[in-house]
């Protein structure tokens, strides 16, 4: 019977906090106003990475960017912290309900075309999935 205790509690304490670091570990949160005319192309780069397609046409410059909007540090925090306290005062129940909810909110799949002028500076957006 101690042997069963003593798996329970290690079982508990491997469980426990799995939706803590997975809120802690969400994606940040990305400066989408970019996306807007005449923001220079370095910004877009310094902000969202390489572009995932980039091409010329008829001497114009276009690019695609594919990218996950998380969250501000502090709704990541303050998640983690809720799922903390959830856990402890549940004695670790909580992650049945915390980890498949924090599966599901991991951010949003953001999708948009970007054509610049002999600039670079942008001069069309189009948001293909946000």
């Amino acid at each position: 019977m101690r042997y069963i205790k003593v798996a329970f509690i290690v079982f508990m304490l491997q469980m426990n906090a799995c939706s803590v670091f997975m809120a802690a570990k969400q994606p940040g949160k990305k400066d989408v106003s970019l996306f807007r005319v005449g923001t220079p192309r370095g910004m877009l780069l310094a902000e969202f990475g390489l572009p995932l397609v980039a091409e010329e046409r008829n001497g114009r410059k276009f690019e695609i960017y594919k990218f996950v909007d998380g969250y501000s540090p502090g709704a990541k925090a303050g998640r983690a912290v809720l799922h903390g306290t959830a856990d402890i005062l549940t004695f670790g129940i909580w992650e049945v309900v915390g980890t498949p909810t924090e599966g599901v909110f991991n951010g949003n799949e953001n999708t948009f075309r970007v054509r610049y002028d002999k600039d670079d500076r942008i001069d069309e957006v189009v948001a293909l999935k946000k």
